[in-house]
């Protein structure tokens, strides 16, 4: 089974605990990184302990699994090393060859007026894309640190059939179907995301889009029914990014017409929900769909209804275990 995971939103909506759970239910024999860089950040909570992740896969909490980057991705070394050594996980990560090398210049150039404007994250990325696409930008083949770690990804993962892909951000921050200008620097569908691994279309089984159950955003754009922090908080819904601290934007609505597009266009098989428990109180750490909330039930039943997309995994606390599985 190759399994996809996106986001459905704008990004932050708990991808890195539905790709943890995954890797430890599913037991894939890799687990591969594609998405932007390291202008997205994954957590993970396992056994009480937080791990915050930039590039290094999520699935890393599964100690059989190869660990792979996609040649699609933005590859900041120092962040790489140093999630490595955080995770003790630098023995079985694999690099592809051909990604693209994020140097200090890039970092420089994403701090300027224009970034600022957007919103970006300060991360190189999108400097770092641009020489991409003008051919003058480094791979990390030409950083002698990454020398040991360098391989070919695509071959790889169409060797094996039990592939778990973890994806970045959301679908609302897609260069391409997303609030551009207000976006990412490439798009963020699972289609990129399977092309960012080396896997093609038909290569696929499913593809798990991943929606929270309130709405969050970081950086400048538009966002529909925003509330101000003093609503969020006082909901519990306040949050703060990954990689800058900034505080996120929220809404406390589901902006379905964007998540049936969505749906659609990354060819959702599957919904998960995530931090039901937030919105929910009394959900905590509940695993079966039985033992929830009438509202909460509902709730699940009326995004399944208006998605046309089945619910099959929800989240109930922060910790990979507090995981409803309906597949």
């Amino acid at each position: 089974m190759r399994t996809i995971v996106v986001g459905g939103q704008y990004g932050d909506e708990g991808k890195g605990k539905i790709v943890s759970y995954l890797a430890m239910k599913d037991n894939p024999e890799i687990v591969v990184r594609g998405g932007v860089g390291p202008n997205a950040g994954h957590q993970v909570r396992v056994n009480g302990k937080l791990y915050s992740l930039r590039l290094l896969p999520c699935g890393f909490v599964n100690s059989r699994a190869r660990l792979l980057i996609g040649a699609g991705v933005l590859i900041d070394k120092d962040v790489l090393l140093k999630e490595m050594e955080l995770t003790g996980a630098a023995d079985r990560t694999g690099i592809d060859r051909n990604a693209t090398l994020i140097t200090p210049d890039h970092k420089i150039r994403d701090s300027d007026d224009h970034a600022k404007k957007i919103g970006t994250t300060g991360s190189g990325c999108g400097p770092a894309m641009s020489d991409r696409v003008t051919r003058v930008a480094r791979t990390v083949a030409e950083e002698p640190t990454l020398e040991r770690y360098l391989t070919d990804v695509w071959k790889e993962v169409n060797s094996k059939k039990n592939v778990l892909i973890e994806g970045s951000q959301g679908f609302m921050l897609s260069n391409v179907y997303g609030t551009y200008p207000f976006t990412t620097s490439k798009d963020t569908g699972a289609s990129t995301t399977a092309a960012d691994v080396g896997l093609g279309p038909r290569s696929i089984d499913r593809v798990v889009m991943v929606v929270k159950a309130y709405t969050t955003r970081i950086g400048a754009g538009p966002f529909p029914d925003e509330i101000s922090m003093d609503e969020a908080k006082r909901l519990g819904y306040q949050e703060y990014g990954t990689v800058t601290g900034r505080a996120r934007r929220t809404s406390a609505a589901l902006h379905m017409e964007d998540l049936k597009r969505a749906a659609v266009i990354n060819s959702a098989t599957d919904i998960a929900i995530t931090k039901l428990d937030v919105r929910f109180k009394g959900n905590e750490h509940v695993r079966s769909f039985e033992k929830l909330t009438d509202e909460a039930k509902d709730f699940v039943k009326m995004l399944e209804h208006q998605i046309g997309v089945p619910v099959t995994l929800i989240g109930t606390g922060p910790d990979l275990e507090d995981t409803i599985d309906l597949r």
